[in-house]
């Protein structure tokens, strides 16, 4: 069943709800808001997430994340991703081993492709598709490219431009 852009879907759509739930938890953590509140937001947030598969820790994601399946999604606490990324399912953004802060930084308008795994101090610039199943350890800080395979590499020039509707765009740009 896909989503088809209407007030319904927007408001019983699971995976829309998990989305707004996890601003809601981030907005309430970032201003210090009553305690019970974030609370209550906070175990809403994690009990949709354990029944979707998702594991994502408050404020990793700038605006715009879309999560278009339900499925395992794994992301460090101390990964940033930027605006408008799309992250498939069975997908792994990590440290590397023995680390705690050694995580990727992923640019604006990223594709993550279904069971992509990101890890290491990497940076991925903006405009990246990163293909299914690919293993991503080292940086790609140009970004506008297609990158798959295991240990990933450059395929093709073609990026995110165009590919998918950005949830977000910043006022002021050109």
């Amino acid at each position: 069943m896909g989503v088809r852009n209407g007030w319904i879907d927007h408001f019983f759509n699971d995976r829309w709800r998990y989305v707004r739930l996890l601003r809601q938890s981030e907005y309430n953590h970032n201003i210090g808001c009553f305690f019970l509140i974030r609370i209550f937001v906070e175990i809403r947030r994690r009990r949709l997430g354990r029944l979707l598969g998702y594991s994502i820790p408050l404020n990793a994601f700038g605006p715009g994340l879309a999560l278009p399946h339900r499925g395992d999604i794994v992301v460090n606490s101390y990964a940033r991703i930027g605006p408008n990324c799309r992250i498939h399912i069975g997908t792994n953004i990590g440290t590397q081993i023995g680390t705690l802060d050694d995580v990727p930084v992923i640019g604006r308008n990223c594709y993550i492709g279904p069971g992509a795994k990101l890890y290491g101090k990497i940076v991925i610039g903006d405009n990246v598709i990163i293909g299914a199943n690919a293993v991503v350890n080292k940086s790609f800080p140009e970004g506008n490219c297609t990158i798959a395979g295991i240990p990933a590499r450059v395929i093709s020039e073609k990026s995110t431009v165009g590919l998918f509707s950005c949830g977000y765009e910043e006022s002021g740009k050109e």
